[in-house]
């Protein structure tokens, strides 16, 4: 059974008039059919008479992600790395100062870093990329300080009460994503994340696993992780490399910017997947892919493509060379493995240009 689908008219006349009139008055034209989607919702679920604290907590997720917007929009082209790690960790711990070293670093590659705003590692990482290179999402917790006390007045902070928009910023909002040892909090983070990626809900992303030298924490995590969920078969052997561990802050710079050397950014489109280059590739390196990675394609080769026609109406990415694959839509690992092997084969001058993730592919795309 298919997911339920929004409706475009609620079903009395005099109700989809309405509706008509107030899109015609005070609609956007562009997106009017998306918006009208949402009021019929509305009072589809009004009319279903859900219970008031269901109609609470839609109401405030669609706040909440509108606040996102107004906070986010500014800086829609920076690349962002998401920042994960323990509220609790001391200033003095080596993670901490590791955290603000990686966030410094990545800062001077013209990235911003997305924390959490409260205390522990999440106050490292801002400490290390500035203010003015850091946004924040904060959650209301009554125990924990609040991400104003990090931020003061400076309008880069968005503010929570659920965790499920919260993390939903985490993904959609970042080109990357940096987990340091943390809580359940962190675990949740991180696996959710590898899930995303790992089943095509979200676009691929470079992760780094990052702790001090010394550290069993990720080493712990990762024996685990193999001992297991792969020894029992519940993950793939290729699933591992949808993550790097390291101790060192300059690997893990490099290894979340070089993720952006070749590749730009993908799109999924009438069952082939469309990956935009940072730059042309040569006959060799498309020939080496090719060989490498066949048993993810249902059909064909991977080849150069035109940019679409749908592209070019949503000015998608219009400048850049593509290549296209007829994508099995579960391989997703590997389609991350290609991705990685186009950068190893055909690193660019510099590190990314602004691949502009959104949350992760339109589910219609996929069929």
């Amino acid at each position: 059974m298919s997911a339920p689908k929004a409706r475009s008219n609620f079903g009395d006349q005099p109700v989809d008039i309405a509706l008509s009139q107030i899109l015609e008055t005070v609609g956007s034209d562009s997106n009017d059919d998306l918006v009208r989607k949402l009021l019929v919702t509305a009072l589809d679920m009004d009319a279903a008479e859900l219970p008031r604290l269901e109609l609470k907590i839609a109401s405030q997720t669609l706040v909440e992600m509108l606040n996102t917007y107004r906070v986010f929009a500014p800086y829609v082209d920076r690349q962002k790395v998401s920042v994960f790690g323990s509220a609790r960790t001391a200033t003095d711990h080596p993670d901490y100062l590791l955290a603000k070293e990686f966030s410094q670093k990545v800062a001077e590659q013209s990235w911003m870093i997305i924390s959490g705003a409260g205390p522990g590692i999440m106050t490292a990482a801002i400490e290390g990329a500035g203010i003015d290179n850091s946004l924040g999402i904060s959650i209301e917790l009554p125990f924990e300080d609040s991400g104003a006390t990090v931020f003061g007045d400076d309008p880069k902070l968005a503010t929570y009460k659920y965790f499920f928009t919260r993390k939903m910023t985490f993904v959609k909002e970042a080109d990357g994503f940096a987990l340091l040892p943390g809580g359940f909090g962190t675990h949740d983070e991180g696996f959710e994340l590898l899930t995303l990626i790992q089943t095509g809900k979200s676009y691929p992303s470079p992760v780094v696993l990052l702790d001090h030298p010394g550290s069993t924490y990720w080493a712990s995590w990762l024996d685990y992780v193999k001992g297991e969920l792969l020894a029992g078969g519940m993950i793939s052997a290729e699933d591992l490399g949808l993550f790097k561990h390291t101790h060192d802050p300059d690997e893990a710079v490099a290894w979340i910017c070089d993720f952006y050397t070749c590749y730009h950014s993908l799109r999924y489109m009438h069952k082939r997947v469309i990956i935009r280059l940072q730059h042309e590739i040569t006959d060799e390196v498309l020939a080496t892919v090719n060989s490498e990675f066949s048993d993810i394609l249902v059909s064909g080769t991977i080849d150069r493509a035109d940019v679409s026609k749908i592209e070019i109406a949503e000015s998608d990415c219009v400048d850049l060379p593509r290549i296209s694959l007829a994508f099995n839509n579960k391989d997703f690992a590997r389609l991350s493995a290609l991705i990685l092997r186009l950068n190893q084969l055909s690193p660019g001058d510099q590190p990314g240009a602004n691949p502009l993730h959104g949350i992760g592919p339109d589910p219609e795309d996929l069929l």
